[in-house]
């Protein structure tokens, strides 16, 4: 495997190519970090409708000059009615000024929203008039996402996986062949607790670089975000992926390293 076979990736069920390191607007970089996670290739733009507003006019700047470059996944803030989930569409369309998304999804199902008949149809509804251009969800319950996973239109979904829990290796990896949807990984650092090491452990803890690492090391993986507070982060996170997948050595290591941090 390369360099650039490890850094980017083609989506399945999307069939666009992007940087394997997603850049995640709700968390503490700025506006010119933004950019320079632009210049440096990222172009996986996640999106929630409650922090990212001061990201909106740098959004619609680089999808205004290149549109078919980025894939941008956003959601609705609350997702239990049809209704809501297409009005939430429409808002983004208008706040990020594109006449489509990539990647429109429910945000936590089961807590802050519900894969139901009314929510399914709205989304299939939107992808059929071609405001989305692929279906998602973002959820906890792994068994749940296994189902779904081998049976459900969704084409995407966003879960929890890093080395502190790497359940998804069991519940939901093993239905991906079915019908082979995008997974877009979070938490890679485990809310920043691989950051710090045990007390039992005897040697240095896992850098952020570490951890995205080990989430794309995964041949079940396509993206993981990534949620710096600052530039630097953002650079440090970016030079530490460049490097490449994890050597068996290092995998093991990591996985040891999680299960001390999981407890």
């Amino acid at each position: 495997m390369t360099a650039d076979d490890f850094t980017h990736r083609t989506l399945p069920r999307l069939g666009r190519t992007v940087h394997r390191l997603g850049l995640s607007l709700n968390y503490g970089i700025d506006p010119r970090g933004f950019d320079a996670g632009i210049e440096r290739g990222m172009n996986y733009l996640f999106c929630t409708p409650q922090k990212t507003g001061k990201f909106a006019p740098s959004v619609r700047r680089v999808l205004k000059a290149n549109r078919e470059k980025y894939v941008v996944a956003t959601g609705p803030s609350l997702g239990y009615f049809g209704g809501r989930v297409k009005r939430a569409a429409e808002a983004r369309l208008k706040q990020l000024g594109t006449d489509y998304l990539d990647v429109f999804q429910l945000f936590w199902v089961g807590v802050g929203s519900a894969w139901t008949d009314g929510t399914m149809a709205a989304l299939l509804q939107l992808k059929e008039e071609g405001k989305v251009k692929s279906i998602g969800i973002s959820i906890h319950d792994r068994q749940r996402a296994g189902k779904l996973v081998a049976d459900s239109p969704l084409d995407l979904f966003m879960i929890r996986y890093n080395a502190a829990h790497p359940g998804a290796e069991r519940d939901i990896f093993p239905h991906l062949e079915t019908r082979k949807p995008a997974v877009v990984a979070y938490t890679a650092t485990s809310w920043r607790k691989l950051l710090k090491a045990p007390k039992a452990w005897p040697g240095d803890p896992m850098t952020a670089g570490d951890c995205y690492r080990f989430c794309l090391s995964s041949p079940h993986v396509d993206v993981t975000l990534t949620g710096p507070a600052s530039t630097e982060q953002l650079h440090a996170n970016l030079d530490a992926v460049e490097k490449g997948p994890l050597s068996p050595e290092q995998l093991a290591w990591m996985r040891a390293y999680g299960a001390q941090v999981h407890g």
